[in-house]
């Protein structure tokens, strides 16, 4: 496979991704993705803006997480967000500690 075709085959993947999480299980929650995926939507929004910065190109946070929530950030967890349990929130701390607090 050529890399033309293997960039848009990636880039079809995660449009599909995001699409799936916006459109077709918007009630998954954040937390979850993260304690069970150790990623959640704004791993991916950050992952977009840090893809974009390498490009050269400025993209604001609330941006990327636009693109990823198809929507403001503040709306979507209007919408979406629920709560979560002291086990989950447990779980999450030490999810994003492992995931995410490694980055630098």
């Amino acid at each position: 496979m050529d890399d033309q075709t293997r960039t848009e085959l990636e880039a079809a993947a995660f449009r599909a991704l995001v699409h799936h999480l916006m459109v077709k299980r918007p009630e998954v929650q954040n937390i979850d993705l993260m304690n069970l995926g150790g990623f959640c939507r704004n791993c991916l929004s950050r992952w977009y803006q840090e893809a974009a910065a390498e490009h050269g190109i400025e993209l604001s946070k609330d941006a990327a997480r636009e693109i990823v929530y198809g929507m403001p950030y503040a709306d979507w967890v209007a919408q979406h967000q629920t709560g979560a349990d002291a086990a989950k929130q447990a779980a999450f701390r030490k999810a994003f500690a492992e995931n995410v607090g490694k980055q630098g």
